[in-house]
């Protein structure tokens, strides 16, 4: 035929371009790697190596915030441990004190009924009759003594009332020193059991304060986890669609399909009826791969929303957790004050209705009185 000849694309030609394309994309990637300087020096990925970087800074932050906590519990134990045990020592010792403090006023051997039968000293002590004011009125011829005669009666009276007056004055002065220390030992125990609820709030709020920060941070990670996940996919689904779409606007802009003109031969010419039944078939394969695709993108985004339910169900839980803490920590504070309470009421009740009776100067004069 005369005229200008016309070429003709074979398929080995499509395939010789695809390579040299491919070819020539590999060298642009290999000349961005060896003129990065870092990259060729360390021989690696980056960027992947930063990412690690930070996962393990951010595991890091969280076991330090859950070791810190630990501590601090620890701490607080300890403290607590020590409080208990120096409290026992104290009432140990002043227990034992108040008992021998007893016995060595209210129990000495002097004061029993029976020590006048057994005294040593009795005798020694015994006064003269000789020097008494009734026996010096008698002669000298007369007797000193008669048998049961009492001369020292209206003295000895005197000295047991003088006697006995002053065991009340100072049976009352140590009742007194000792109501005292009493009331002082309480306060102190007040006000220690008030610094010790104070600090653990202030623990508490320090563990509080320390859960919302690695929590804040654990949320900030995750998100910005997700958003990278999900613009990294949104490129790359973006490049593949353009991609996609280059190769298919060349597939059908070609006359010659590469896949069906290499099973039906080359060089041979196609019907207009053949090469809409394989743009048909193209464009079917091009909707079912966009299909795929979309169920792809489906699946991603599934994922993505389980994530974020995740992340938000573990933050709810931590709140139930921490209202539970408040709660058990509000109750324990009502209970310590209801026993406060019922303490106080017990004090008060023993010395306005139990210890109140004091014995006065009509009591002491109710004795020797008569006789018998």
């Amino acid at each position: 035929m005369p005229g200008k000849s016309r070429s003709v694309v074979q398929l080995q030609d499509h395939k010789t371009a695809f390579a040299l394309a491919k070819r020539r994309q590999a060298e642009v990637l290999l000349q961005s790697r060896l003129f990065n300087a870092r990259e060729r020096l360390m021989g690696g990925d980056y960027e992947a190596w930063k990412a690690q970087v930070h996962d393990r800074k951010i595991q890091d932050a969280t076991e330090k915030g859950k070791h810190e906590t630990i501590g601090a519990e620890m701490r607080q134990n300890d403290r607590i441990a020590c409080i208990l045990e120096e409290r026992q020592k104290r009432d140990r010792q002043t227990l034992q004190k108040a008992i021998t403090d007893f016995r060595q006023t209210f129990q000495k051997p002097e004061s029993r009924r029976e020590f006048d039968l057994s005294n040593p000293l009795a005798i020694k002590k015994d006064t003269r009759p000789s020097i008494l004011v009734e026996v010096q009125k008698n002669s000298i011829s007369g007797m000193q003594k008669f048998m049961g005669e009492d001369l020292g009666f209206k003295e000895r009276k005197k000295a047991q009332q003088e006697q006995n007056r002053e065991w009340t004055l100072e049976h009352q002065h140590l009742w007194n020193n000792a109501l005292a220390d009493h009331r002082l030992a309480e306060d102190i125990f007040t006000k220690s059991r008030l610094e010790f609820d104070q600090t653990a709030m202030d623990l508490q709020k320090l563990e509080l304060a320390t859960r919302r920060a690695v929590c804040a941070v654990v949320k900030d990670f995750n998100k910005n986890q997700i958003l990278e996940a999900v613009e990294r996919r949104r490129l790359e689904r973006k490049q593949e669609e353009e991609d996609n779409v280059t190769e298919i606007s060349n597939t059908l802009q070609s006359d010659f399909p590469s896949e069906t003109s290499h099973r039906l031969g080359q060089g041979r010419r196609w019907t207009k009826e053949q090469l809409e039944e394989i743009w048909l078939i193209q464009k079917q394969q091009v909707h079912e791969k966009q299909r795929l695709q979309e169920e792809e993108k489906q699946r991603d985004f599934d994922w993505d929303r389980q994530r974020v339910q995740a992340a938000r169900v573990n933050i709810l839980l931590e709140r139930k957790q921490q209202r539970q803490n408040r709660e058990l920590r509000r109750d324990m504070d009502n209970k310590n004050l209801n026993l406060a309470q019922e303490h106080k009421n017990l004090n008060d009740y023993l010395n306005e209705e139990v210890y109140r009776n004091c014995p006065s100067e009509q009591y002491f004069t109710q004795f020797n009185t008569t006789s018998k």
